[in-house]
């Protein structure tokens, strides 16, 4: 679930003080006016008193109304929503994050098949992290706590080992919880007890109790900060005064001091080492190779609420892993191409731009994607080939590794073509071992390179499946299909559009991004240019460049004359000033003005037509069906500021034109209602549901998402995020899927397809370039060559419209070059709507204004709405009356209204929903109040009149009195 942020609490506080103060002012007279009568006669005293009271409770019910059915009526509707998860839905997702476990677990070595072990078998289970692994991350991939949470020492107690509880007992009185993080604080502290209080008679005891440890070692990542390049610039607490836990220079991804000295106790007391690392970020594993006691290395990268008993079961040998990396592990992550390009970098020529946000002034930031294509695996294959590096000492483990208790054979059938341009080849795999087991198959193209010509990667992903269980001697015949426009590059500085270039293009059978099993060879006798006049098939429209403005004037990456300019590239930045041309163009909320971009020749659109439609009739029509225009104009100005403006997990309800109100939620890994707090279990992060390969499992779990999400009343999900693994110390890594933008987008469409099924549209985000979250609402501008854009950046996207038909996106907080991507006309209108035939609403990110979101620029450049649910910073339209903006509105509108009636929310159930809780409870509330208020009249009345006739007759007494 969502942390609480105060600067939301205290902006719902916010609107509901106009209502508040109308009610203190009246309380204020009114009990003035209760104190002046104090002189009155006792009837009229008692009268004016009591009427004073009444209408003290009259006008708080009142201001009670106008506070719940104004301002506060969407957060109202969320919190009151209906629906939870049945025994069912929750079971059967329970067994599909078991199976995305069973399958993402990655087994990366595996000395003398010392695994699987036998059951029974004694372990010491050596490493604080074994008591806290990592189940997933912080923010909005975070999990629900109404499940019960399978630990890593559960998953092998239930596979049957028996465990060193005196370890675990030792690891939890050092510290019980991992120190707590979330989007707005992190605390990156590592607990691990220092060797020298490892009681002398408990490791006697262990080596005693057994030959066999396992040594876990945890990173945890989440939303709002990056994995630390420095531990002194963070929040990190020493686990002893006596050293730091980090020497200078060391970096959250290798071992530190403490581990090490851990690392060292277990080594030289135990034989039989089983290393297993708990954590989404690639780690630096190179220590491995140096002690010959490790004989078995286990990656698992986060388990959700369930998958550790898959992990057992892997150790257990009930399963046999089957995962493959989805990323690349190297020795030292100092030496990446990126890491002198991540982090914190001001830029020192913004101040006119300087805004403040939550109390603090900023200016805009920057990171630069200067290894342009070359990202993961494709960098190191390349360069490896261009002898720019020594592989073997460079790369631990490849792209697509992973071992199994079985074995293998795979066979490549010839290359078949058909008119279509598409590309076919068969392999057979086969089980040549003991036991059973499923089988990946990687597919990768090398396309032909002229040097100082197109920048080219030398290995490239293009088609990959998964083998059934197959029992030893068993075989299944794999057909793995691509186009041949597949293949083209980006070819910005010239043609300006996709390029297949002449010449040879070797297909590669790989049982990873390095290893050839076997090849073939595609030629392409001339150069095909899609340029306007000839598309590739999957477009709408063709690509052409767009993002010229995202380049800057940054030294990339080549790979001219063997990457030449590497050491140059890959330097940290030197220039901090943006560049007149694009400051020229950047906007934020200091400089924009809806009026200079107004056109004076827009028509205004016809609203609050009376033409007695409702959208309901407009459920499987196309987008562009012309029955959309009559009910477009019966919108009224404010149901469409209200749908723009209120989008926080919900879209609004719109009276003009019949439309329901719906519910959003978050998030990748879980549906998680942060208003009801009804959630789903949690299941195993994005990286390891891409370390399954397995696209019929991403599917599945999709349909589990549908399924629940029906059962919460939920219409849109947001989710799936495939943002890339630029770095492995971005801080979202567990959100995201991988480094290769080709396995990211197939498993992210597979889980939209699944969850569509059901009727939920999937928000896929962060759209786009989001890769970092250092400094992402600080204005994070973000450079990068039209080329990497497209083929790295932008091709899970793309997959996810094309094969997913995704009907909802986030926008991203970052900026690409200088334009924020929430209002980028390139990016949301021309490549998404226009090139790639995106029909559907798009989202902002959180919608906190941070001193440059607003929604107005935001739907004149293809977003529609803000992801809000009240009135905050910059989601209310100011211009609602100039013909551009309300045209702006008109289309936005029918951007969401498209979406949401082809969800499930315009189902035959869903349309029974009938009046919001809170509303049916106000209308009671209401009932009951005018009848007390009616009652205390009646009786305030007869109390009056009793006091009156009293009042009479002690008057009437008393003049007898003064008469006598």
């Amino acid at each position: 679930m969502i942390e609480l942020n105060m600067e939301d609490v205290m902006n719902v506080i916010n609107l509901a003080l106009p209502y508040l103060i109308f009610f203190g002012a009246f309380l204020l007279v009114a009990l003035i006016v209760i104190v002046l009568v104090r002189k009155l006669v006792k009837p009229k005293r008692f009268m004016v008193r009591a009427q004073a009271g009444i209408a003290i409770f009259l006008v708080f019910i009142i201001a009670a109304n106008l506070t719940a059915f104004g301002p506060l009526s969407t957060l109202l509707t969320l919190a009151t929503g209906k629906g939870k998860i049945s025994e069912a839905s929750g079971s059967h997702a329970k067994a599909v994050g078991e199976k995305i476990a069973a399958e993402g677990i990655v087994l990366l070595d595996n000395e003398d098949n010392f695994l699987p072990l036998e059951s029974k078998t004694k372990i010491n289970v050596f490493g604080w992290a074994s008591t806290n692994p990592i189940y997933g991350g912080t923010g909005s991939g975070a999990m629900s706590d109404a499940y019960p949470t399978v630990s890593l020492l559960d998953g092998l107690t239930k596979a049957g080992f028996d465990l060193n509880n005196e370890l675990s007992e030792f690891y939890t009185a050092y510290r019980a919880e991992r120190p707590a993080s979330g989007i707005f604080e992190q605390n990156w502290t590592l607990p691990e007890p220092a060797v020298s209080s490892y009681p002398t008679e408990m490791v006697e005891g262990a080596k005693n109790f057994s030959d066999t440890a396992m040594l876990v070692i945890g990173r945890s990542g989440g939303e709002g900060g990056d994995l630390p390049q420095d531990l002194k610039t963070v929040t990190y607490e020493n686990n002893s005064e006596e050293y730091p836990d980090f020497g200078e220079g060391q970096h959250y991804l290798q071992l530190n001091r403490y581990e090490q000295e851990l690392l060292d106790l277990v080594t030289s007391n135990f034989d039989n080492v089983i290393v297993v690392y708990s954590g989404a970020n690639a780690f630096e594993l190179g220590f491995t190779e140096q002690y010959e006691q490790i004989k078995s290395v286990v990656w698992v990268p986060g388990t959700g609420q369930t998958g550790f008993d898959s992990f057992g079961k892997i150790i257990s040998g009930e399963i046999n892993p089957s995962g493959k990396t989805a990323d690349t592990f190297v020795y030292d992550l100092s030496k990446t191409p990126y890491f002198n390009n991540i982090g914190n970098f001001d830029y020192k020529n913004m101040d006119e731009f300087k805004v403040n946000v939550f109390n603090s002034d900023v200016t805009p930031t920057f990171v630069n994607y200067v290894e342009n294509i070359y990202v993961g695996y494709r960098f190191y294959e390349t360069a490896h080939e261009e002898g720019l590096i020594d592989y073997e000492n460079t790369v631990l483990y490849p792209f697509g590794h992973g071992l199994s208790y079985t074995t293998f054979k795979q066979e490549m059938g010839q290359l078949h073509t058909d008119e279509a341009g598409n590309i076919s080849v068969d392999v057979k795999v086969t089980n040549t071992g003991s036991v059973a087991g499923k089988e990946v198959v990687e597919l990768y193209y090398t396309p032909p390179y002229t040097n100082g010509g197109i920048e080219k990667a030398s290995v490239n992903l293009v088609a990959f499946d998964k083998s059934n269980t197959l029992e030893p001697g068993d075989s299944q015949t794999l057909t793995l299909t691509f186009k041949a426009e597949d293949m083209a590059s980006y070819d910005s500085y010239n043609a300006g559009s996709w390029v297949l270039e002449d010449g040879d293009y070797n297909i590669t059978l790989r049982s990873d991004s390095h290893t050839v099993i076997a090849e073939q060879t595609y030629h392409v006798d001339q150069t095909i240019t899609y340029g306007e006049n000839s598309k590739r098939s999957t477009d709408k429209v063709a690509a052409v460049n767009q993002f010229a403005f995202a380049e800057g004037d940054i030294t990339y990456l080549s790979r001219e004359n063997g990457f030449a300019n590497y050491k140059e590239a890959v330097a940290a930045p030197t220039s901090f000033d943006m560049s007149a041309e694009a400051k020229a163009v950047f906007r934020n909320k200091v400089n924009y003005d809806p009026s200079d971009f107004n056109n004076p020749d827009d028509v205004m659109p016809v609203t609050d037509a009376k033409n007695g439609l409702k959208l309901e009739q407009m459920r499987g029509l196309s987008y562009d069906d012309e029955a959309w225009e009559p009910l477009l104009d019966q919108l009224s100005i404010s149901d469409m500021v209200n749908l723009i403006g209120f989008g926080g997990y919900q879209t609004a309800e719109a009276k003009s034109v019949g439309k329901l109100s719906t519910i959003d939620v978050d998030g990748p890994a879980s549906l998680n209602n942060n208003f009801t707090r009804v959630g789903s279990i949690g299941f195993p992060s994005a990286v390891t549901m891409a370390n399954t390969w397995n696209e019929e499992l991403a599917k599945e779990f999709g349909q589990s998402i549908g399924e629940m999400a029906v059962e919460m009343g939920v219409s849109g999900w947001y989710a799936p995020a495939m943002n890339m693994h630029r770095s492995a110390l971005a801080g979202r890594n567990f959100e995201y899927y991988s480094e290769d933008g080709f396995l990211s987008g197939k498993i992210s469409a597979n889980a939209i397809v699944g969850a569509k099924e059901y009727g939920v549209y999937a928000y896929i985000k962060h759209f786009a370039l989001n890769d970092q979250e250092n400094n992402r609402l600080k204005m994070l501008a973000t450079w990068s060559t039209e080329q990497a854009i497209r083929e790295i950046y932008l091709k899970p996207f793309e997959i996810a419209v094309k094969e997913g038909g995704a009907g909802a996106v986030m926008s991203a907080f970052n900026y690409i070059g200088p334009e924020w991507t929430g209002s980028s006309d390139a990016l949301l209108n021309k490549v998404l709507r226009g090139e790639w035939g995106f029909r559907g609403m798009v989202i902002t990110d959180y919608f906190g204004g941070n001193g440059y979101m607003d929604t107005d620029r935001t739907i004149r450049n293809g977003g529609d709405m803000a992801l809000i649910a009240y009135e905050g910073d910059g989601n209310v339209l100011d211009d609602t009356e100039s013909a551009t903006a309300v045209t702006a509105m008109r289309q936005a509108t029918k951007n969401i209204l498209y979406t949401v009636v082809n969800s499930r929310a315009y189902s035959e159930d869903a349309l029974k929903q009938g009046m919001h809780v809170w509303q049916i409870g106000a209308i009671i509330i209401n009932i009951v109040a005018a009848f007390i208020i009616l009652l205390l009249e009646v009786v305030v009345f007869k109390k009056f009149r009793k006091k009156v006739m009293q009042w009479k007759e002690e008057k009437a007494i008393q003049a007898q009195e003064f008469e006598s």
